[in-house]
């Protein structure tokens, strides 16, 4: 549920515009509908696959290739967490089905953990889920025998609406710790009018603060002392008033604070 701060998520949101002018899949955008059929069965509508919640979109070059197979096995075991998180999952790549059961075989095999790969790989053999989606480009992929550009990620919030967006050369695998960090911070910032700093949750160590979250910038000062009277706001050269940093316990979320004390300082 979007938070109720009247100047928080609901009027950030207001800066990205849910469709670009020049077609590009941006930030902000509602991400394009397909139908497609993946190693669960037909699937009639992507929207209506997730609807209602977050979602992962997940590519990968090709079947059979070294680095993808690491990933598809790394991605199953966040699975489990993932879906706690209300965040649904599925992997696509220019193969066909066929190919896609055959090749997940090796993967599980693979993997040092046992795995069950509980989600939906796509088959876009035609190619036009990724060019809808800017993986690669329409006027230089049918030439290509093996599309390089598609290591991508996005994550989309339940307005399919676009909030995150990975992209990877096929040559550097993906790390699933740092999705799932994403996701985290994604859905607190969605329900809490907050943004997490540079290296959340392992930030503010110095001021005996870590994990604590900024208030988005859109939040008004009235706001802030209305839903957020604990929030701390830090002194700077400037004077300006804009680093609002709260506790996450102060918004109920101190279980997402590691307790190691490990990682960067602020």
């Amino acid at each position: 549920m979007v938070d109720t701060c009247p100047t928080g998520t609901t009027e950030y949101m207001t800066l990205y515009p849910e469709q670009s002018t020049d077609k590009a899949l941006r930030l902000g955008n509602v991400v394009p509908d397909f139908s497609a059929e993946t190693t669960h069965g037909q699937m009639d509508s992507f929207h209506e696959w997730k609807k209602d919640a977050w979602a992962i979109l997940f590519s990968h070059p090709a079947d059979f290739t070294p680095v993808c197979t690491t990933e598809i096995g790394r991605l199953a075991l966040k699975y489990d967490v993932l879906t706690e998180l209300g965040c649904k999952l599925a992997t696509l790549s220019v193969d066909p089905v066929k190919s896609h059961e055959d090749w997940l075989r090796d993967v599980v095999a693979h993997c040092e953990n046992k795995i069950e790969v509980k989600f939906p790989i796509i088959g876009d053999q035609d190619r036009k889920i990724s060019k809808m989606y800017g993986m690669i480009d329409e006027g230089t992929s049918d030439a290509q025998s093996l599309p390089l550009t598609i290591r991508a990620v996005f994550i989309i919030n339940p307005e399919n609406k676009l909030m995150c967006s990975l992209n990877y050369p096929a040559c550097v695998g993906r790390n699933m710790d740092e999705i799932l960090r994403i996701v985290q911070a994604l859905q607190l910032s969605y329900k809490k009018s907050i943004a997490t700093p540079a290296n959340w949750p392992y930030n503010h160590q110095s001021i005996d603060m870590q994990g604590s979250v900024f208030l988005l910038p859109t939040v008004s000062k009235d706001d802030a002392e209305k839903y957020f009277p604990t929030a701390k706001t830090c002194e700077v050269p400037s004077g300006k008033e804009y680093l609002r940093l709260v506790r996450m316990e102060d918004l109920g979320a101190g279980d997402m604070v590691p307790k190691d004390g490990k990682g960067a300082g602020n």
